[in-house]
């Protein structure tokens, strides 16, 4: 073989092995992701790009307050990024002044921006399942979460990750805070 075809076939076995790199770190491990919207201001915001951990999951249990990404059910390309309130064989309740209740108890929190409006289905007991969590976004009164009947309860293996750290804009990049 001549010089320069080794040059070439030595150039492409690299890229492959990085491009193969790349796929399996952005299937298993991470993914970028963008905020569209303010159901989660004042912690994200409309515009902000995140990486996603796909796998701590693996190793652990979600937690509550955890910010998780998910898939929209009915439409195609579309995730959520919402804050988990109600874990696994809780009941949540959300009475007429917003408080949140899981279990019977007011769930002490800070992250909500203001207080709740209108309660959805959560004005009534939800009591989740084994795998279901409750999910809201922190701006309350600006967010389509599991208040909603057509975002409901959020079954652990619809759990793309979670949000990790903020990759843009520059001036905000840093880790996520959960708890």
């Amino acid at each position: 073989m001549n010089k320069t075809l080794k040059e070439i076939l030595s150039t492409s076995i690299y890229l492959l092995v990085v491009l193969i790199l790349t796929l399996l770190v952005v299937t298993y491990v991470g993914q970028r992701t963008k905020v569209i919207g303010n159901s989660m201001s004042p912690m994200l915001s409309d515009g902000d790009n995140l990486i996603v951990d796909k796998i701590s999951y693996r190793f652990q249990e979600p937690q509550r307050f955890d910010i998780i990404v998910f898939p929209f059910r009915y439409a195609e390309k579309t995730y959520y990024i919402k804050r988990i309130i109600g874990l696994p064989g809780e009941t949540v309740r959300i009475d007429d002044e917003g408080n949140i209740y899981i279990d019977g108890e007011v769930l002490d929190e800070s992250f909500g921006k203001e207080t709740i409006k209108d309660p959805g289905r959560a004005s009534q007991p939800i009591t989740l399942e084994e795998d279901e969590y409750f999910v809201m976004g922190d701006n309350r009164n600006n967010s389509s979460d599991s208040r909603d009947p057509v975002v409901g309860n959020i079954h652990r293996d619809e759990f793309i990750g979670k949000a990790w750290m903020r990759i843009w804009p520059l001036g905000d990049i840093g880790m996520i805070r959960h708890q």
